[in-house]
């Protein structure tokens, strides 16, 4: 594993934060494609009146983590202060040099999310996918780029075309076990499935659901049921339809220096490969939606946590 001079992702600014909405979150951009809709689902009642209030004894936070999820009847918001609320790793430490600090956040998503065939990305790290229960931002992608020969590769900054993973890759940023690491504003933010916070929940081996993606959809940690229709059907563990590409991309820095998995760029998405679609999801029953929803999985495997939603955002 190689260690980067700044091992760590965008900073996004805590007044640019705490004024954010999961609906239209500030920095980055939208890609969208195709805008056909179905019939929405109604998420009002499911968590309307989640609430923590913890104090976290770990040496990196050594504070109070708060966050509170309350519901209108169009919308679902959260106030979190983004400290962790279980325990986290060493932080500074040598691959990510930043303290975890208390950011004041709210964000907001509509309580009816409707399904559509769009794909909608978010370019750019520091940019939230959603928000987990406990407060802390679903944030899988870094600002870590290389160039094309990859002589020069920097965690925090555009120097090439070449996007690095926090996960997997041939670089270290610092994570800890729950797969989050700090911003250089000191947000704390998870790039996999925060494995801290779902041992908290012990639930074991059932459908688990974790947070709430921007377009107001549910995100569920690794298992799901075998059939997506049947919830009498045995649960499993969900996989992806991304793989690593059997070929290096064009220009891409030589896999002797770097191996397949480093870049963004290195992962393919493959219809049915797999039980999710492009933003690792696909709709069913779940325990809270016994009716079917579209929803989102975190996975041990590539995308991790989902790169993009497929719920209307008009």
């Amino acid at each position: 594993m190689k260690s980067l001079k700044m091992a760590t992702c965008f900073s996004w600014a805590s007044a640019v934060l705490a004024s954010a909405t999961l609906i239209a979150c500030g920095g980055g951009s939208d890609s969208t494609t195709s805008s056909d809709t179905t019939s929405g689902t109604s998420t009002a009642g499911v968590l309307c009146d989640y609430s923590s209030s913890v104090f976290n004894s770990s040496p990196s936070v050594n504070a109070n983590a708060t966050a509170t999820w309350s519901c209108t009847t169009t919308t679902r918001s959260i106030q979190t202060n983004g400290l962790p609320d279980h325990a986290v790793g060493s932080f500074p430490n040598v691959d990510n040099p930043n303290p975890i600090r208390a950011i004041n956040a709210s964000a907001s998503a509509t309580l009816t999310p409707t399904p559509t065939s769009a794909v909608t990305a978010r370019n750019g790290p520091g940019v939230p996918m959603g928000y987990v229960l406990n407060g802390i931002k679903i944030d899988p992608s870094t600002a870590g780029t290389c160039n094309n020969d990859g002589s020069l590769c920097d965690a925090g900054r555009t120097v090439g075309a070449w996007n690095l993973e926090g996960i997997g890759g041939d670089f270290k940023f610092g994570t800890d076990t729950s797969n989050a690491h700090v911003q250089p504003n000191g947000s704390y933010h998870y790039h996999g499935i925060p494995e801290g916070f779902v041992t908290k929940l012990n639930k074991g081996q059932a459908m688990t659901l974790i947070g709430w993606a921007y377009d107001g959809f549910p995100v569920y940690a690794r298992y799901g049921f075998s059939v997506a229709a049947d919830a009498s059907s045995a649960v499993k563990v969900v996989q992806p339809s991304y793989r690593l590409k059997a070929v290096a991309a064009t220009n891409r820095p030589a896999t002797s220096l770097y191996k397949m998995g480093t870049f963004t760029q290195d992962y393919e998405y493959v219809a049915g490969l797999g039980d999710l679609d492009e933003c690792n999801g696909r709709s069913g029953v779940t325990p809270e939606f016994p009716k079917g929803t579209y929803h989102y999985y975190a996975t041990d495997s590539y995308p991790y946590l989902q790169r993009c939603v497929k719920g209307s955002l008009s």
